[in-house]
C-alpha cells in the first residue's frame, strides 16, 4: 500500500531525481510545452506549480528561492515578468497534462506537460477540424460532378 508517500522516486538516485526534475521544470518554463512520460509529467506538475505562485508574489525573496531551484537567470525573469502575468488571476492549475500515446521503443506513456495558456491542444485539434472540413469537401465535389 501506498499510504502517505510523498512524491515519485522514478527509480533514481536522489540527486539523479532532484536533477531531471529540475531540467524538465526549466525546460517547461522556457518553452511551456515539453513531451515526456506520465509519471514524470505528474512529478514535474507539483514542482512547476509551487514555482509558479512563488513568482507570482514577486518579491526578491520569492525570486531568490526560485533561483535555488532554477539556476537559469533568463528563465526566471521570464517567470516573473510573463508567467506571473498570464497567472495573476488564476489560483493555481496553471499546468495541463495530455496524453499522447505509449512511446515505440519501451511502451512508456507520453504525455504534453503545457503550461495553460499556450494553446498547443486547441491549435492542434483546429488543424484536424480544418483538414476533415477539406477533406469533406472533396468528396462533395466528387458526388456533385457524378
Amino acid at each position: 500500500m501506498r499510504h502517505r508517500i510523498d512524491y515519485r522516486k522514478l527509480g533514481r538516485t536522489t540527486s539523479h531525481r532532484k536533477a531531471m526534475l529540475r531540467n524538465i521544470v526549466t525546460s517547461l518554463m522556457e518553452h511551456e510545452r515539453i513531451i515526456t512520460t506520465l509519471p514524470k509529467s505528474k512529478e514535474a506538475r507539483r514542482l512547476a506549480e509551487k514555482l509558479l505562485t512563488l513568482a507570482k508574489k514577486g518579491t526578491l525573496h520569492a525570486r531568490r528561492q526560485v533561483l535555488r531551484f532554477i539556476s537559469r537567470k533568463e528563465v526566471v525573469s521570464k517567470m516573473f515578468d510573463t508567467l506571473s502575468a498570464r497567472f495573476a488571476q488564476r489560483n493555481g492549475g496553471y499546468t495541463r497534462i495530455a496524453k499522447i500515446g505509449p512511446r515505440k521503443g519501451d511502451g512508456a506513456e507520453l504525455v504534453v506537460l503545457e503550461l495553460i495558456g499556450s494553446d498547443w491542444l486547441k491549435k492542434k485539434e483546429e488543424r484536424e477540424k480544418a483538414k476533415k472540413a477539406k477533406e469533406k469537401g472533396k468528396k462533395g465535389l466528387i458526388k456533385g460532378k457524378g
